[in-house]
């Protein structure tokens, strides 16, 4: 039997996806999906859009799966009854696939979860940017996660939920179905979990039939211990002190220093230009909150400007600085093993077939491995807390609400122990007996 095959015709900014269905020398017929690709973003090997921000890369290669087994199926019964099979048969079916909507589709959206959900998403993204009551982005795309999260658990389970199943049973077992099938981490199903939780919320303020366990204590979000390290001043001298031979390390060693004495996101951080240069200061409206923000120059920094012209180190990418930053805390001996979080690969079975799958795993490993990007921002938070008020602290890394800020705190037990004996050490003993 034929097979569908995608290609893309052209090499423009945005380009539509033809679907092409040939059979030896009986048909070949091509027609245009609609659907648009990003320049450079089409597999023709794979025959799917592969990772991209600038589309829902997932969602549309689930459509053209799809799409495919339907044309395949039309033809087997269509071919039988003696239908011809050329463009004008192809583009009917593509665009009967495409563009189904009928009335069941309009009471689905008012009782079945999905429906709703995916009426929910388009509520939000209309709120991108909005000047008033504005959504993030990225918001938006974990919405649309966790759509395809609670699709793969009622293609799992074999069901199609209505709002009102949303209730602790589908709770309890939605979170075993991620936790165990898909090997996800506390803190990741919890995310979903927050999500399903604000849909039930809007759907009942809509007045539709909803189940009010969604409401009880029981219904909790899953979190779990988060273990993310810092660089304490020791360590953040011995990085600067380092002499690297390879220079993209020298680089990178570079942005580390200007992250951990700045504070600033990733995404911040690697954006500076000698146009944030005020004298002393460095200013910065920050992308993720455009909270602006005025940080001093710490000596380190000056130095590092000194020795580059007054220019911020080379630009690099986050994948490459993160890369980067794990090779220079090995090379400068960060090797102890601690408590944390990193991701592994992980081997399972699905659908009958092995699989490789990377998920973050708690356990003891080189101090190194754990090292990441946002470690520039916990670190700043971290040693200077105590030391300053944390209004003075909050104010430089862009925290509006203080149980964020004491979220990044990361001293632990033992170091709140080492502080405390030692301000004995100082203190007379007889202030205390006196007192």
């Amino acid at each position: 039997m034929p097979t569908p095959r995608y290609r893309v015709k052209t090499n423009n900014k945005s380009n539509s996806i033809l679907i092409r269905f040939k059979q030896g020398n009986q048909f070949d017929t091509e027609v245009s999906t609609g659907i648009k690709v990003p320049k450079g973003k089409f597999s023709n090997s794979k025959q799917q859009i592969n990772l991209t921000d600038e589309v829902d890369f997932k969602e549309l290669n689930k459509k053209l799966r799809n799409l495919k087994t339907h044309i395949a199926n039309k033809y087997s019964t269509d071919s039988v009854n003696g239908a011809i099979i050329d463009n004008k048969w192809l583009r009917n079916n593509v665009h009967a696939f495409l563009n189904k909507k009928t009335k069941s589709n309009k009471i689905n959206s008012k009782h079945f979860f999905i429906p709703f959900l995916e009426d929910f998403i388009k509520e939000a993204e209309k709120r991108i940017d909005h000047p008033i009551r504005p959504i993030k982005k990225r918001t938006v795309e974990h919405y649309k996660t966790t759509k395809r999260k609670v699709e793969a658990f009622e293609e799992h389970k074999g069901k199609t939920l209505k709002i009102k199943d949303i209730n602790l049973h589908f709770h309890d077992k939605f979170i075993e179905y991620l936790e165990l099938e898909q090997n996800l981490n506390p803190n990741t199903v919890g995310g979903y979990i927050d999500v399903i939780r604000q849909v039930c919320r809007k759907a009942k303020l809509k007045g539709l039939d909803v189940n009010n366990e969604y409401e009880s204590s029981d219904f909790y979000t899953p979190s779990n211990e988060t273990l993310d390290t810092y660089l304490n001043l020791e360590e953040i001298h011995k990085i600067y002190n380092q002499k690297f031979e390879l220079d993209y390390l020298d680089n990178a060693r570079d942005w580390l220093i200007i992250g951990v004495w700045t504070g600033l996101r990733v995404s911040d951080l690697l954006s500076l230009t000698k146009s944030n240069i005020d004298g002393d200061f460095i200013k910065k409206d920050t992308l993720k909150t455009n909270f602006p923000v005025i940080i001093p120059k710490h000596n380190h920094v000056k130095q590092i400007l000194n020795k580059r012209n007054g220019n911020f180190p080379r630009k690099i990418s986050d994948q490459n600085f993160n890369k980067y930053i794990k090779k220079i805390c090995k090379e400068v001996g960060l090797t102890e093993k601690i408590k944390g979080a990193k991701i592994v690969e992980i081997k399972m079975t699905k659908d009958g077939k092995k699989v490789k799958i990377h998920r973050k795993r708690v356990g003891n490993y080189p101090k190194y491995q754990l090292i990441s990007s946002h470690i520039c921002r916990r670190s700043f938070a971290t040693n200077h807390y105590g030391k300053l008020d944390t209004l003075t602290i909050m104010k430089v890394t862009g925290h509006k609400l203080e149980s964020q800020f004491l979220s990044y705190i990361k001293i632990t037990p033992k170091e709140y122990a080492e502080k405390l004996k030692t301000y004995w050490e100082k203190i007379d003993v007889n202030e205390f007996v006196n007192s």
